[in-house]
């Protein structure tokens, strides 16, 4: 029998100024703050009960691609968003350090 990963969605919400993953009862979020020319990425934030499975990068992989999109500079003044840039140069180009 095979076990697939679970996915998790992330949603884009934008009136509240996030990423959301929404699973078992817990959200999972990427903060950020929206200027014309720039997004800042604040926080990310994960429960402790959603840990170890990923979220949190892909709540920043979903966020850097919008701003990829949207042709917005990325500061990323959260260490988890700093350190998945580190770790995943193709993002270079949207980032100002």
């Amino acid at each position: 029998m095979q076990h697939d990963k679970p996915t998790y969605d992330v949603v884009h919400e934008p009136d509240q100024h996030r990423f959301a993953v929404h699973t078992e009862g817990h959200t999972a979020v990427l903060d950020y703050q929206r200027f014309p020319d720039k997004v800042v990425f604040t926080h990310t934030g994960v429960p402790r009960e959603l840990e170890g499975r990923g979220i949190g990068s892909r709540l920043v992989r979903a966020g850097l691609d919008w701003a990829r999109t949207e042709g917005v500079r990325v500061i990323p003044t959260c260490p988890f968003v700093s350190a998945y840039i580190g770790k995943h140069p193709e993002y270079a180009d949207v980032t100002e350090r």
